[in-house]
């Protein structure tokens, strides 16, 4: 129920802790199945071109790309690495290999808002429970750490996989904002999801059970769904 405002009696929102949050920070988020690291392009960028190389699909819905050469992508990278809002992690596998990319972006600390984007999936990564945990890492980072009440998800209304793994990540869809944005010139619908600091914990409890190793059959296959 929203509050009374004591002068005008009008109805307004609840008092909320308006200390800003903090900004993404060079951090490493260590996780069971792998890491997510500060973008470096020269630790990360020979192994991140050898997983995205040839794979164009992955490119589709994203604002840049594809590359058909290593040294284009890597001066694509470096500017990556040089910005601070988005600012660019690198998804790293056990044995020290980069093989994804995301993003803390659209950096609103004086409202306690984030977004996470800019994710790039090599196949080797695609449905895995590293995928998956550097998502749970990210969002722990965000809520706990940094302090956001508001943790955000946009796609391409038409990125039917952006949209599911949105959902499964316990992001709740809010709406379409109609040609938001040009993109590669044509015209782009955006899917708005978020997640809010109350709804943390939960969703919280639930990464942690899927993620358990006693959740993965010797095979690597799961007993439970997240969504579930």
């Amino acid at each position: 129920m929203p509050d009374t405002h004591l002068d005008s009696g009008q109805p307004v929102g609840a008092p909320i802790d308006a200390r800003p949050a903090g900004r993404p920070e060079a951090v490493t988020l260590t996780g069971r199945y792998g890491n997510v690291e500060r973008l470096d392009p020269s630790c990360h960028g020979a192994s991140l071109w050898e997983a995205v190389q040839g794979h164009d699909r992955i490119w589709t819905y994203m604002a840049y790309g594809p590359f058909g050469e290593e040294g284009p992508f890597s001066a694509w990278l470096a500017s990556r690495a040089a910005l601070t809002d988005p600012y660019y992690y690198a998804v790293v596998t056990p044995a020290d290999r980069a093989i994804g990319l995301a993003t803390l972006m659209a950096i609103r600390p004086e409202m306690r808002v984030v977004e996470v984007g800019n994710i790039l999936l090599a196949p080797s990564l695609q449905r895995t429970a590293l995928a998956t945990e550097a998502q749970y890492l990210l969002a722990r980072y965000a809520f706990e750490t940094l302090r956001y009440r508001r943790y955000e998800w946009k796609c391409d209304a038409l990125n039917a996989a952006s949209r599911r793994a949105a959902l499964r990540f316990g992001f709740s869809f809010e709406g379409i904002f109609r040609d938001h944005m040009i993109i590669k010139g044509r015209s782009r619908d955006t899917a708005w999801f978020a997640m809010l600091a109350t709804e943390w914990p939960a969703r919280k409890a639930a990464f942690e059970r899927w993620l358990a190793p006693e959740n993965f059959a010797p095979d690597g296959t799961q007993k439970t769904k997240l969504g579930d």
